[in-house]
């Protein structure tokens, strides 16, 4: 059975890559996906719903929306779009909209704390409904985005990967559409006549956003130099540890020869390590110091991730509830909004 269009065929074709080199998507599993009603999150479900029929492995697929609580929000749209179309689907609705302003600190963006306010909730849900893995959609778009802000205002070397094990280790994250780009998802969201629903955030589109000044700047820069966000998206797959300044991944003593190098300057001394890229960094982490504990131990696995997934044989109320989620989220990563 070949594809309806050629749109279909191109994004089945990438999203099928991310599945098998990511080992995204397994037999037997319950793939929970993350419907916020944006054209990504639609996009997904739908392109997910067309692989399972095509798939030689067997899975099922639920749809879960986090309602944030905004009275303009359409979730009865959601609703009636999956019960026509013949989808799982499960509303959760919160108080995260009015919450926001209390937990938010005063450098911290709206989008990407609502994103981590979320995320705790899916990891909840995905417990109950007894998901194996969380499917968001975030797209190639998304990636370059999230890579550039870090670099920009955070002062990281780190974007998002397309497969993530909590902290926890409870839950496996994935992003099918980490190949997949905006335009694509916009266009087969349309294509296939599903309702875009915003999300009511008072801030959704504000152009003073750090996000959407780097969707300008790389619009920009795709007019002038055409190729560049694909090149951007290939070196989140080809980082050289060795031409970066982490002492983590280049330990400022190393062995050489047998002969271990001497610490010329005043200060805690460095093990010294086998000379190559397989070097566990140790002693003092200089200015990485500062991060939150467990952010320095995930640094390295991040790198080897797509590695390690080979070798492993992959391809209360409403308030409460809201606070224990931003506990259970991921905090060493920037998370976008997945439309």
């Amino acid at each position: 059975m070949g594809y309806r269009t050629p749109l279909e065929s191109r994004i089945a074709k990438k999203t099928t890559r991310a599945i098998l080199e990511f080992g995204m998507v397994e037999d037997g599993d319950r793939v929970m996906v993350g419907l916020s009603g944006g054209k990504d999150s639609w996009a997904l479900l739908e392109m997910l719903h067309v692989l399972r029929q095509r798939a030689p492995i067997r899975f099922s697929i639920i749809a879960v929306n986090v309602d944030s609580g905004y009275k303009e929000y359409k979730h009865d749209l959601i609703r009636s779009t999956c019960a026509t179309r013949g989808w799982d689907l499960r509303i959760e609705h919160t108080s995260i909209g009015e919450v926001m302003d209390d937990l938010l600190e005063a450098d911290a963006t709206p989008c990407s704390l609502c994103a981590r306010l979320r995320r705790g909730v899916l990891y909840r849900i995905a417990a109950e409904v007894g998901a194996t893995k969380i499917a968001l959609g975030h797209h190639a778009d998304d990636f370059i985005e999230t890579l550039l802000i870090n670099l920009f205002f955070a002062g990281a070397t780190k974007a998002m990967p397309a497969r993530l094990l909590s902290d926890d280790g409870r839950h496996v994250v994935v992003r099918p559409f980490v190949y997949v780009s905006e335009d694509e998802a916009r266009l087969y969201t349309k294509e296939v006549g599903l309702p875009v629903i915003g999300c009511c955030c008072p801030v959704c589109g504000d152009l003073s956003l750090q996000r959407q000044r780097m969707k300008r700047l790389l619009m920009q820069l795709e007019r002038e130099h055409p190729g560049v966000k694909a090149s951007l998206l290939k070196a989140l797959g080809n980082v050289m540890p060795r031409h970066l300044l982490d002492r983590r991944l280049n330990p400022p003593h190393v062995r050489v020869s047998g002969t271990s190098t001497a610490a010329s300057d005043s200060g805690p001394s460095t093990p010294a390590f086998a000379l190559g890229d397989d070097a566990e960094a140790g002693g003092d982490a200089g200015p990485v110091d500062a991060r939150e504990p467990g952010e320095a131990a995930r640094v390295i696995p991040l790198i080897v991730q797509h590695a390690a997934t080979r070798a492993a044989g992959g391809s209360g109320d409403q308030g409460s509830a809201t606070r224990a989620a931003l506990r259970e989220s991921h905090a060493g990563e920037t998370i976008p909004v997945a439309e």
